[in-house]
């Protein structure tokens, strides 16, 4: 798959192919809106939750997944490779925010674009000391032809239905105070309402 680094003017044109997946513009301003600051003040919310292709991709034992798999917890899904060199530096981050929150609630899915297989990705994984990251490969591409990705890194933040809630295209650092607010805010937001007992 041809992929280039996102940058410049790019920047654009990848994120309006992900806010014409569910039509409207981002979020206006007004009301609650989600912490943007740091390396995530450029991170787009949608105005609305944007549902996304289930197009399957491959877990590390090479089994299909696809994000319903991973319904009830909000997701982080960032479409990397390893010879993108944002990726590379961004992916540290990562691991540190899956092993900070992830859990019952909170899934980092860094789906690798890199078309050698599983091999390279484990490779890279060992290479960085990656721990809490689960290996999955978008092969051949499909989720990220599905999307309309034409740069990494890009990452979107997903309900816990598995709908789109925003963007971020190029890298970011996912372990900061301000990533983990934002990460917080949607955890929050789309938290299950608890339930009521009726007294007996």
């Amino acid at each position: 798959m041809a992929m280039n680094l996102v940058r410049g003017a790019g920047l654009a044109a990848a994120l309006a192919a992900i806010l014409a997946l569910g039509g409207g513009q981002p979020a206006a301003s007004g009301g609650a809106e989600p912490p943007l600051a740091g390396s995530v003040a450029n991170f787009t919310p949608f105005g609305e939750p944007r549902p996304i292709p289930q197009a399957s991709f491959i877990d590390g034992e090479s089994r299909p997944v696809t994000l319903a798999d991973f319904k009830g917890r909000v997701v982080l899904l960032n479409f990397w490779a390893t010879w993108c060199g944002p990726c590379a530096e961004e992916m540290p981050s990562l691991d540190r925010l899956q092993g900070q929150l992830g859990g019952p609630d909170f899934q980092v899915v860094a789906l690798s674009l890199d078309e050698q297989g599983i091999a390279i990705v484990d490779n890279f994984f060992s290479k960085l000391g990656i721990e809490n990251l689960e290996v999955y490969l978008d092969r051949p591409g499909a989720l990220a032809k599905a999307l309309g990705v034409e740069g990494l890194p890009m990452t979107l933040i997903l309900d816990r239905d598995g709908k789109a809630l925003g963007g971020l295209l190029g890298p970011a650092v996912w372990d900061s105070p301000e990533a983990e607010a934002l990460i917080r805010y949607y955890i929050e937001k789309t938290a299950p309402a608890p339930e009521v007992t009726s007294p007996s």
